[in-house]
């Protein structure tokens, strides 16, 4: 068996309360992250999907060390990133890379095109000014841009172009792996289908790996291999695409796809309906954290927390009446 690209080992971050002032609120803690262990293979697309505060970013800031964890490990290509220092850090990024949610706010307005995406090049020393250069025309058009776009500025394009400048400035340095970090949510409906292809294409061309961030489970399924779910900073089910998608065994991956609309009447599915709100990470459930709105719960899924179990060949699950 090849070792994984990407795994983590149990990673905690918990963020502290501060009360103002910069002091510290007694016992408050933002469990953001709580014990989360999964790896990624070399050429796959690892979707990674919850409800918006579920710890999904959270985590993928973390594998790429921009947040340290408070506990656990994050091994890349089987070196442990947690121990390492900035200066250590710093060759092992240019094989980290990471697309962001909003293509606004993740472009520098003071700067062109062309220094935003040849910035990498820049700090990492790659080349030579005129094979920067070459490096530069050459991700603009593998992105579906033109070589006269490099000396506008970010408010000059709309939100797709945009994201295809931040994809550019993501594969300058030609890296292994890339946090997509819901990078087609604040896109409309048409462009978020011209980006998925984009990645799909870049991934069939560079050899690429994906940690593919988003909270609708219908385009995590469209462009995943496996996938995980996410509550409440842990992670409650993985699977293979088709496992997750036809046969999921978690009461909140089942109400996930109960909201997927379905243009056939045909297959018109039941709604499952939660009832009450997330619970906050500051103070989480007992046991296991979905039972308070879980459909299925009894009275022993408010005092034992279910582990991450393997249900079949290649599907876990953390519920105990799965």
């Amino acid at each position: 068996m090849t070792e994984p690209l990407l795994e983590l080992d149990n990673v905690v971050k918990h963020f502290e309360l501060e009360e103002g002032f910069g002091s510290k609120k007694e016992n408050g803690v933002v469990r953001a992250l709580d014990g989360v262990s999964f790896n990624i293979s070399r050429g796959e697309t690892f979707g990674l999907v919850g409800e918006s505060g579920c710890g999904k970013s959270t985590l993928g800031l973390t594998a790429l060390q921009l947040y340290r964890p408070t506990s656990g490990k994050v091994l890349f290509e089987g070196n442990d990133l947690t121990g390492m220092s900035e200066t250590e850090l710093k060759p092992i990024r240019s094989k980290l890379q990471m697309i962001f949610q909003d293509p606004y706010a993740s472009l520098d307005p003071r700067m062109t095109v062309g220094n935003i995406v040849q910035e990498p090049l820049d700090i990492h020393r790659v080349g030579n000014r005129r094979e920067r250069k070459e490096r530069l025309v050459n991700l603009l058009r593998m992105v579906g841009l033109g070589e006269d776009y490099m000396d506008r500025y970010p408010h000059e394009f709309s939100g797709g172009q945009r994201q295809r400048i931040g994809i550019a400035r993501a594969i300058a340095l030609n890296p292994n792996l890339i946090i997509c970090d819901e990078p087609v949510s604040a896109l409309d409906v048409s462009i978020q289908v011209q980006i998925l292809n984009l990645l799909q294409d870049l991934q069939r061309d560079m050899d690429l790996t994906y940690m593919f961030i988003a909270h609708n489970l219908a385009v995590v399924a469209h462009i995943s291999d496996r996938i995980g779910v996410m509550y409440l900073g842990k992670l409650i089910e993985v699977g293979q695409t088709g496992d997750v998608t036809e046969n999921a065994l978690h009461p909140y991956t089942q109400s996930l796809l109960s909201a997927v609309p379905e243009i056939s009447k045909r297959r018109q599915k039941q709604r499952i309906h939660l009832t009450g709100d997330v619970p906050s990470p500051v103070d989480p459930p007992s046991g296991c954290r979905f039972h308070p709105r879980c459909p299925i719960a009894k009275p022993d899924c408010a005092e034992h927390e279910p582990e991450l179990k393997q249900n079949d060949s290649n599907h876990w699950v953390a519920c105990h009446y799965a």
